[in-house]
């Protein structure tokens, strides 16, 4: 995909010198923790700063820097070797945030509507959104009470390695999917699926989610036609790339690498074939409302 000449989006929040250990998916920290925990319950002051530690875990601090100076510069040095490294990607996410704040801004005039532009958040590990608190397992996520979209760019390096799904442009599909979603809140779609939703079984929200999803990727596709059209970025192999994504992150492909067999009744997002089915639609046909899932 060619990116490096494009203009760069304002809307980027970058927060990754912000968040602390993500102590959920670390066992080994927890393991360090419970010693700790039971020599400082002894004291007085122990238990002062047992309470410190606690109050710094819930707000995304790493309770161990508070006792080990060693851990402390660590991590910094990580932090500044990890910010090195993300740089490129922070400017890529930049540079396809801004095309699609130029081609959704293009599409909804064709409509007589006004795009409003989201911010896009940048975190390390865990960050609070308008919809919580969330960390870097839960993947890019869209939070319609804020209008901002969330991003660890380590969730880039899993789409290569654990889905097998590398390539910038598996990259910026997946930024396209989540942009997806905000044009569903402007649109009003995500206010009436969760209208819809209540009273619903289960298995009824799951299969009402699956269009919200399947629409967000076919928007997803509505943005590529218009960067091949409009931008010229893409380049040979790009859609192979964002079709391949969708196949490596649909319910039944996950299902069947997580557990060996599916369960479409707890199905998400959709299955494979139809996230590719619903992203080329988009892209062969750059039209609005062939996107219409529900």
């Amino acid at each position: 995909m060619k990116w490096e000449d494009n203009r760069k989006s304002s809307n980027v929040e970058d927060r990754r010198g912000e968040t602390g250990v993500n102590f959920g998916s670390n066992n080994n920290s927890l393991a360090l923790l419970i010693p700790i925990v039971k020599t400082l319950l002894g004291t007085k002051i122990g238990r002062i700063i047992l309470i410190v530690g606690v109050i710094a875990y819930f707000m995304g601090f790493n309770p161990l820097s508070l006792m080990d100076g060693n851990t402390t510069s660590n991590n910094s040095s990580n932090k500044v070797i990890n910010e090195k490294t993300d740089d490129k990607s922070a400017q890529f996410v930049s540079a396809v945030l801004a095309q699609t704040e130029d081609i959704w801004s293009k599409v909804f005039k064709m409509y007589d509507l006004k795009y409003v532009d989201p911010k896009l958040v940048l975190f390390r590990n865990s960050v609070k959104s308008g919809c919580g608190f969330a960390s870097s397992q839960t993947g890019p996520f869209y939070c319609p009470t804020d209008e901002k979209v969330y991003l660890d760019l380590s969730f880039f390096d899993e789409l290569a390695k654990r889905h097998d799904a590398p390539g910038d442009f598996a990259q910026a599909y997946v930024i396209a999917h989540e942009i997806g979603h905000h044009v569903q809140n402007l649109l009003g779609t995500l206010s009436e699926v969760q209208k819809a939703k209540q009273n619903l079984s289960t298995t009824k929200e799951n299969q009402l989610q699956v269009k919200v999803e399947l629409q967000a990727d076919c928007y997803a596709g509505l943005w590529a036609y218009y960067s091949k059209k409009d931008f010229n970025s893409l380049e040979k192999g790009d859609i192979e790339e964002a079709l391949n994504a969708a196949n490596a992150i649909g319910d039944d492909t996950l299902q069947k690498e997580a557990r060996g067999y599916v369960v479409p009744d707890s199905f998400t997002h959709g299955t494979s074939a139809q996230r590719m089915s619903w992203f080329k639609k988009g892209f062969d046909t750059g039209d609005l409302n062939n996107c219409n899932t529900f």
